[in-house]
């Protein structure tokens, strides 16, 4: 699963609340009726207790024996405990929705142009990504090109510095590769990666990656190289317009997560029905790792 960006979650921060008003007394029996509200449910301080808070009580001579400190949230820290690592497999829908017919839809602004893919790219890429894919490490690259009289055609296949694990690949220096696509005036057509040991999806991860390449260009596609899968060892996707972008536009979660349905029934990602294999086209490939 490719990823552009480094995705992570953010904690809340827990910042402790100082008063600014230093002429504040604290008030001693009210202190002592607070405290006469604890019903055994409370500690005893640790040393990972609220310093600040105790050196303002020791400041009013009230007795550290009757001080209890409250536990964390329950359910906050039995989430920390229980997290596990989510197997990309078995989240969002492995099943792409088949290519939809636009051979007899009229001309219109949701439309896509046709784009046409070099016979040899995915081969080559392949071949590019073998180290990889034998140590169980999946391989990305980017997909650019050229509009040419209303048809996209890829004409460079780039490969990024990355960083990769069995389920993810993460690019690096990607100036690089904003460089190289604006020397040569190229579109961003898309994005390719390998699934070295798993089958033929797009992860939840891979449909975040690709929503930034489509709400781009919509013709933007992804292209999964799944070697170990005989049943089907590539797939080129996209997501369905406007119910799959739609999903993955309000979807705020990172990392692997599942997805609930478009609410029309449609799949949230699909075969593209758009694209060419053209055994005519040349292709040039820039290796930059």
């Amino acid at each position: 699963m490719f990823c552009h960006y480094s995705y992570s979650l953010n904690p809340v921060e827990d910042r402790p609340l100082v008063s600014k008003d230093t002429n504040l007394i604290v008030d001693k029996s009210s202190m002592e009726s607070v405290l006469s509200l604890d019903d055994g449910r409370w500690l005893h301080p640790t040393e990972d207790s609220n310093f600040q808070f105790l050196d303002d009580v020791r400041s009013d001579n009230i007795p550290l024996s009757n001080l209890r400190q409250p536990l964390p949230p329950p359910v906050l820290a039995q989430l920390q405990q229980e997290f596990r690592p989510i197997s990309p497999s078995k989240v969002s829908d492995p099943r792409p929705g088949p290519a939809k017919c636009i051979q007899d839809e009229p001309s219109s602004s949701n439309s896509f142009q046709h784009l046409h893919v070099p016979v040899r790219l995915m081969e080559d890429f392949l071949r590019l990504a073998r180290e990889n894919t034998k140590k169980n490490l999946e391989t990305c690259g980017v997909l650019a090109g050229s509009l040419k009289n209303r048809v996209f055609h890829i004409t460079t296949l780039i490969v990024p510095k990355q960083e990769s694990t069995s389920d993810s690949c993460q690019t690096l220096n990607e100036e690089e590769i904003f460089e190289i696509q604006d020397k040569r005036s190229l579109f961003p057509l898309g994005w390719i990666h390998t699934h070295p040991s798993q089958t033929c999806f797009m992860s939840s991860v891979d449909l975040h990656t690709h929503y930034s390449y489509q709400i781009m260009l919509p013709e933007a596609i992804a292209i999964v190289m799944a070697p170990t899968d005989t049943a089907s060892p590539h797939g080129i996707f996209h997501l369905s317009d406007p119910a799959g972008v739609s999903v993955i536009r309000k979807c705020q979660q990172r990392g692997f997560h599942p997805h609930e349905e478009p609410e029309d029934g449609s799949p949230i990602y699909e075969h593209c029905s758009h694209v060419y294999m053209n055994a005519n086209m040349k292709f040039d490939i820039v290796d930059l790792r």
